[in-house]
């Protein structure tokens, strides 16, 4: 059974599948944005995503419970996990030892992440496997905050299907040398690109105005964009994107989503949130078109922002792989 509603596609390379180009990254329905909530709403979110059509998931062996709540949906309904295209990550770990989050794409560790993912997700496969971090049970791979090096070499191994990065009006590293031009090598090597909190974290949405406005738990209250005078100073961007949205009849989130869609085809957009009203929001993103002009009257408001503070210190900075020996 199909889901009631179906919304624009993409295709993921050249020979891939057609999957939605707005995503839902699952992540803050377990961890980092305050208390997760109970099994029951967080289910009704998942139905709603179905329903509407957004059908593109994300997730990860890392956020908590997150891959034993999708479980839990698909074994309420293992008839929609045909509808599904499932991307799940692997190669961060807890390390007891040391107290903290250690990296380890080894293969050893692979062959027991993917076969730990499929069965706490319910499901002989994954549609999309990532290495978190630079047999029939994937379908395809990606990598996670990686360089334009190493998605090159991995590429001469073996066809990646995306890459995932932060992507958002206030991180544009990926277009440029900060991001190791990662937008203009996947274009060129037929990978696409997730952009993960592409809301920037939530700020872009409007509804946030200082960081008492996050709960207790939320990682956010870390991160040096949202403290202070930082955090003053990154409204401007965030109150002019609101101004345009309301001209043309949408929001803040809509308006952001639909413009980063229109930096390339090969762009697709995974927002995350808890509440169904912002996944509805998020989805309606999908329908909003914006002329040339545009979209270049919000790149130049991007280009002229200052944004203050550095982006997520757990971000894995466009990592190279250790380089082969002569």
């Amino acid at each position: 059974m199909a889901p009631p509603a179906q919304l624009p596609l993409r295709q993921l390379t050249k020979n891939g599948p057609k999957i939605p180009s707005v995503g839902f990254g699952l992540m803050g329905m377990s961890f980092g944005y305050g208390e997760p909530g109970p099994d029951e709403e967080r289910l009704k979110v998942l139905d709603r995503a179905w329903e509407l059509g957004c059908t593109n998931w994300d997730t990860a062996d890392i956020y908590a419970d997150n891959e034993d709540l999708i479980g839990k949906w698909f074994k309420l309904h293992p008839e929609r996990r045909g509808d599904i295209f499932l991307a799940t990550k692997f190669g961060l770990r807890p390390d007891p030892g040391v107290g903290s989050i250690v990296v380890d794409s080894s293969p050893e560790h692979a062959k027991k992440a993917i076969e730990s993912s499929l069965k706490r997700l319910g499901v002989d496969y994954v549609d999309l496997y990532y290495m978190h971090r630079a047999n029939g049970k994937v379908k395809h791979l990606g990598l996670s905050e990686v360089s334009s090096t190493t998605l090159r070499r991995a590429c001469a191994v073996h066809p990646i299907a995306a890459v995932q990065v932060e992507y958002n009006p206030w991180t544009l590293d990926i277009e440029g040398p900060s991001g190791t031009h990662l937008l203009k090598t996947s274009q060129e090597l037929d990978v696409a690109v997730f952009a993960y909190s592409p809301l920037g974290r939530g700020i872009l949405t409007g509804r946030l105005r200082s960081v008492d406005d996050f709960e207790e738990g939320d990682y956010r209250r870390h991160m040096t964009r949202f403290q202070g005078e930082n955090f003053k100073k990154n409204l401007v961007v965030v109150d002019k994107f609101d101004e345009f949205a309301k001209q043309k009849g949408h929001t803040s989130s809509q308006i952001v989503l639909a413009w980063l869609l229109e930096q390339s085809p090969n762009v697709f957009v995974i927002p995350g949130t808890k509440k169904i009203k912002y996944l509805e929001e998020n989805i309606g993103a999908s329908q909003v078109k914006l002329s040339k002009e545009e979209q270049q009257q919000l790149r130049k408001l991007v280009q002229e922002a200052e944004i203050a503070g550095d982006r997520n210190p757990f971000a894995g900075n466009y990592t190279d792989t250790a380089p082969l020996e002569e």
